[in-house]
């Protein structure tokens, strides 16, 4: 901070200081007449407490052509309603309030002639108040539906200043103060209102389908179900080292198993981590488990998914849906399926390189440069840095191939798969089994496994696979990734030895879906960064 800030943000403090005094006094003052500026008895009053929504939706019938409210038409029916205070004006003997509650918003009119001795207490009110009003329904001379106010008063006392739109900018004190930002900035509540819905379209497919939804725990005693870094904790009674759970898979599918044949979980899962646009340490993960289906059968199942959850959402907030999908770069009309191999050969010839996919992988010495300059020309910036580095820590030739998947053609996936001006969803197939630990290998090619990865507008979203249910195959990946670790390895998985005796049970041929539920919200609802989707995403301390 410079010498200059300090004097301004001190003078700052010591406004909002003298402002929470204020407030402070006049709660005192509601005290003093015998009334409790937080209150807890709304349910207490005469009339029965009505949603401000309500109230319009009584009234929807006589709006004129320009969508004011025709005052003759109005009915003056007797309302109680509640809200936050969003800004009161004065004139004179009258004065307008205007109140927000979770449905909308509504102004109240307080005149001196209906309220009586009490229009004088509304001096006691501040932005950011909850009140109760009482009264009957009219419209203003401007059309605009009120309530004509009996009776007014606090329910709940703010004692800090609201902040306004304008005023509250900063993200990261948006992110820190969500209470804040939900008022301040009321689209951002719409974003989690979408949320809601979408997890609730997303049950409502799955449970229409006959699946079962359960829960699974969330500390393992073993680093299982995805590749990644856990968190740590330990459980006193027991003395045992525990994992937040990186996902659900292995248990699931125990579940398969034991004979619970579609299964899905909504699951809270932990990853130690960046922090990135896309990546928060703690998320919410789809995960589901069906029996007699192949890879395939869930690729036509995501297709599915995905346009039922947009449609549900669309239903449920039309307007907002509107929006979001007027800006949409992607489309749902198309999906698009390729196996990795033949991406990464689509890429290389698009980026102008004369290779193939094999001298791509399997060249230690190649000419970055050279292939870097020819790239450019072709409008195609690739990260060769990371490329080489990426490539040096591979042990085996799949290996190679995802790396240079990762770093040649996922960038492009947007540019590459288009319909008309907008991107289309891509499947990515056909991964090498070195990159898939508990996927099944494909019958015809071992070197390869059956699963995809979906990535929509550039971005993975989910990624499923036939299961793998040899017990003896299962057990020789676990020790791979085992022989990872020894090596230095820090995103590897444990050996499960009871995962292991659970498929010496037998479970059926079946595939697994997994995906992050906060990737998707963004992605239907526009939003940047995870942190927009997550009310109260990790941040360092103050």
């Amino acid at each position: 901070m410079t010498n200059d800030a300090r004097p301004e943000a001190k003078d700052q403090g010591k406004s909002e200081h003298h402002l929470i005094e204020v407030r402070r006094g006049k709660a005192a003052r509601i005290r003093e007449r015998g009334e409790n500026p937080f209150a807890n008895d709304v349910v207490a009053g005469e009339l029965p407490l009505t949603d401000l929504r309500d109230v319009r939706a009584s009234f929807d019938g006589v709006r004129g052509e320009d969508g004011r409210y025709i005052a003759e038409t109005v009915l003056p029916t007797a309302f109680r309603v509640a809200g936050r205070v969003l800004f009161v004006r004065g004139f004179g003997g009258m004065t307008f309030v205007r109140l927000r509650d979770r449905t909308g918003e509504l102004q109240a009119v307080c005149e001196e002639a209906g309220l009586g001795e009490a229009f004088a207490r509304l001096e006691d009110l501040d932005l950011g108040d909850i009140v109760e009003v009482a009264g009957t329904a009219m419209a203003t001379k401007k059309g605009e539906l009120s309530i004509a106010a009996k009776s007014l008063r606090v329910l709940t006392k703010a004692f800090r200043p609201l902040p306004t739109k304008t005023s509250f900018k900063d993200v990261e004190q948006r992110y820190r103060m969500r209470y804040v930002d939900l008022v301040a900035n009321p689209e951002v509540s719409q974003v989690f209102r979408a949320r809601s819905q979408i997890v609730s379209a997303v049950r409502r497919f799955f449970d229409s389908r006959d699946f079962l939804e359960v829960e699974t725990p969330t500390m393992h005693p073993l680093i299982g179900g995805a590749v990644a870094k856990p968190f740590r904790t330990h459980h006193n009674a027991l003395d045992m080292e525990l994992f937040m759970r990186i996902a659900p898979e292995l248990y699931l599918k125990r579940l398969v198993v034991g004979g619970f044949e579609r299964v899905y979980e909504l699951a809270r899962c932990y990853r130690n981590e960046g922090i990135s646009t896309r990546h928060n340490p703690e998320f919410t993960m789809l995960e589901y488990y069906q029996a007699y289906a192949t890879y395939e059968t869930l690729m036509a199942q995501t297709e599915e998914m995905m346009r039922f959850v947009d449609a549900e959402l669309a239903k449920a907030m039309p307007t907002e849906h509107a929006g979001w999908l007027s800006s949409r770069r992607f489309t749902f009309e198309r999906f698009e399926r390729l196996p990795m191999k033949a991406a990464l050969a689509k890429a290389l010839e698009l980026a102008g390189l004369p290779l193939t996919v094999t001298d791509l992988v399997d060249q230690p010495d190649a000419p970055i440069k050279d292939w870097a300059k020819t790239a450019k020309a072709n409008g195609r910036e690739l990260d060769w840095a990371n490329f080489r580095t990426g490539m040096k820590k591979c042990t085996s030739t799949g290996e190679r191939t995802f790396v240079a998947y990762e770093y040649v053609a996922e960038p492009f996936l947007t540019r590459d798969y288009r319909e008309g001006d907008k991107s289309v969803p891509v499947f990515i197939t056909d991964y090498p089994f070195e990159v898939s630990p508990l996927a099944r290998k494909q019958d015809a090619d071992g070197t390869l496994v059956d699963r995809f990865e979906l990535f929509i507008d550039g971005k993975e979203v989910c990624n499923a696979f036939s299961e793998l249910n040899d017990p003896e195959d299962q057990a020789s990946r676990f020790q791979s990734q085992v022989d990872a670790k020894e090596r230095g390895a820090e995103e590897t998985m444990d050996y499960d030895h009871d995962y292991i005796r659970a498929l010496e049970y037998g479970m059926p041929p079946a595939a697994g879906f997994g995906m992050g539920v906060d990737r998707l919200v963004m992605m239907l609802t526009g939003s940047p960064s995870i942190r927009d989707v997550v009310l109260f995403p990790l941040l360092r301390p103050e």
